[in-house]
C-alpha cells in the first residue's frame, strides 16, 4: 500500500481517538492499528515512523513508539532495507 495512504489513515484513527474522553488516544491507536491492520501495513508505519515519520499525527506517533517499539514490527534487518519477524 502507498505510504501516503497508510499516512492518512492512520491520522484518520489519531483524529477520531482525539475526539474521545480521556487522555489515552495513542493506547486506543495502537489497539486499532492491531486489530484491523494487518501485519505488513502496520510493519510500513513502523517503518516509516523509525525513518522520522514525517506527515504523521504526534499521537500515531506516541503510539507507534509506545506501543510497537518492542514488537515484531519495530525490527529492521538493515542488510535487506526491510521489516522481518527476529
Amino acid at each position: 500500500m502507498s505510504p501516503d495512504k497508510l499516512i492518512r489513515m492512520a491520522n484518520q484513527i489519531a483524529t477520531f481517538f482525539k475526539t474521545q474522553p480521556g487522555d489515552d488516544a495513542p493506547a486506543k491507536v495502537a489497539a486499532h492499528i492491531t486489530d484491523f491492520w494487518e501485519p505488513r501495513m502496520r510493519a510500513q508505519l513502523c517503518a516509516h515512523a523509525e525513518v522520522g515519520g514525517a506527515k504523521l499525527d504526534d499521537v500515531v506517533l506516541k503510539a507507534i513508539r509506545g506501543y510497537f517499539a518492542h514488537s515484531d514490527v519495530a525490527r529492521r534487518d538493515p542488510a535487506r532495507g526491510e521489516l522481518t519477524n527476529p
